[in-house]
């Protein structure tokens, strides 16, 4: 799907704060709601306020609506704003709208739209071409979650990270488990251990001359996670071919911060493991030794994501020096889900101006976070009598922060460090939004839009 200056087969109009001369039609104009008049060739779709997210719903909207017919361009004035972040946010809403996941279906999606035309005297170029970037690697972050866990191993992932190095000039180190057990990485060595598909730790790096900042950023890549030896039911084993959505959304963060020439040095560490079982498995009773010497006790082997992380963030503050900021990104806990439903992702850390700056810039692409405050009585809870530390709690309550409060052992300067929970919008088995059935890729526009803001 191309934009362009020009007419189309289809008229689009954006239908603001209501639509009573459509009473007739029974279209109220509520947030993505169409009314398509195909004999008239014009389609119409509501928004009750203009922000990000909105727009991305509505344009998504018009090109869903139009996936059942057979015109080829839709024509559209865009709204008369000089907001260059949302004008961005309506544009792109057409390409996330055509996204859908077919690679393992016989029938393929039909898209029928390839052009989508303005009709304005303005410019767009460099707004258009930004939306692309934006969306095509919302659009890689949603395949690679949405793809089978047969098919992306870790092995796999290291390769699409390499074939991203290699297009966009990035370099790329790519570690086995031999380097991870011989290198004192024993807690991501153990979670991966048991499954016949080794773990991988990828290591990519975006370094323009003259860059501002250098961030890092890290994600959990859990190709699998059965549960380990600590098994899942059945029922809450399928989707977990998504939580390897912490470490999709990094690759597709370096690679489109290098797509838009950002001029910030990026480092994005990928932790790839699958969680099985097996004769050699890691075990409940097991103590870990991390790569900071902390050692860990094993309590739940389903508590694998942050052993990952663990390491991750280890191996960055070693082989990285002098970074002004780290992220981390992972499908962690179910209490996140349970916490703040499957649309907001919950974020952690103690710098609190920092989290204000990236709430700041979700608000304004239209993601939703909430911060979770840490206090001194949670870490209490993550106490061993016979190790440093603990795997989960000793309480049920309050996952996610204890979960981001063990992540926080591992961290050296923890005002640099921001943790983000993003289990429950990653992976949603129904259409919400702009986003499909499966990825959303949440996360990316909000990472995205606060390194352009250095």
């Amino acid at each position: 799907m191309k934009f362009k200056i020009g007419k189309g087969e289809i008229k689009a109009y954006i239908v603001i704060n209501g639509a009573k001369k459509f009473e007739k039609y029974a279209f109220e104009g509520k947030d993505g709601e169409v009314l398509f008049l195909p004999e008239r060739k014009k389609i119409y779709v509501g928004i009750e306020k203009i922000n990000a997210e909105n727009l991305k719903t509505a344009t998504a909207s018009i090109i869903k609506a139009l996936k059942k017919y057979k015109f080829e361009s839709v024509e559209i004035t865009p709204p008369n704003i000089k907001d260059k972040d949302l004008l961005i946010a309506f544009f792109e809403g057409f390409l996330l709208g055509d996204y859908e996941f077919d690679k393992y279906k016989s029938k393929k999606a039909k898209h029928p739209v390839k052009e989508i035309c303005i009709n304005s005297k303005r410019k767009f170029d460099e707004i258009t071409k930004e939306a692309e970037i934006r969306a095509e690697n919302i659009n890689f972050i949603r395949d690679i979650i949405n793809s089978m866990p047969d098919e992306i191993t870790p092995a796999k992932l290291a390769a699409i990270a390499e074939e991203v190095a290699l297009k966009n000039n990035l370099e790329c180190k790519i570690y086995d488990e031999n380097y991870l057990y011989e290198n004192g990485y024993y807690a991501f060595y153990s979670v991966g251990k048991a499954s016949k598909n080794p773990p991988r730790l990828i290591h990519l790096s975006y370094k323009p001359e003259n860059s501002k900042r250098k961030i890092v950023l890290i994600g959990k890549g859990l190709c699998y996670d059965s549960g380990g030896l600590s098994l899942k039911p059945a029922d809450y084993m399928v989707t977990m071919k998504s939580d390897k959505s912490g470490a999709a959304t990094v690759l597709g963060i370096i690679k489109a911060a290098s797509e838009l020439k950002l001029d910030i040095e990026i480092h994005a560490i990928l932790g790839a493991a699958e969680n099985m079982i097996g004769s050699n498995a890691y075990k409940p009773d097991d103590v870990l030794k991390a790569k900071n010497g902390k050692t860990i006790e094993v309590r739940n082997t389903d508590a694998e994501g942050r052993l990952v992380l663990a390491d991750c963030l280890c191996y960055a503050e070693e082989n990285i020096k002098d970074f002004d900021k780290i992220f981390d990104f992972a499908t962690l806990t179910g209490a996140c889900v349970v916490g703040l439903g499957e649309y907001t992702a919950g974020i952690m850390g103690f710098n609190k101006n920092q989290i204000e700056e990236i709430l700041k810039t979700s608000e304004k692409t239209g993601e939703h976070f909430a911060y979770l405050p840490f206090n001194k009585y949670l870490s209490k809870l993550l106490k061993s009598n016979i190790a440093d530390i603990c795997n989960i709690a000793s309480s049920r309550y309050g996952g996610a922060l204890t979960a981001g409060l063990f992540l926080s052992e591992f961290v050296q300067n923890k005002e640099k460090w921001t943790h983000f929970d993003i289990a429950g919008p990653a992976y949603v088995e129904k259409e919400w939004g702009y986003n499909p059935h499966g990825a959303s890729g949440f996360a990316f526009d909000t990472v995205i839009s606060y390194l352009k803001s250095f």
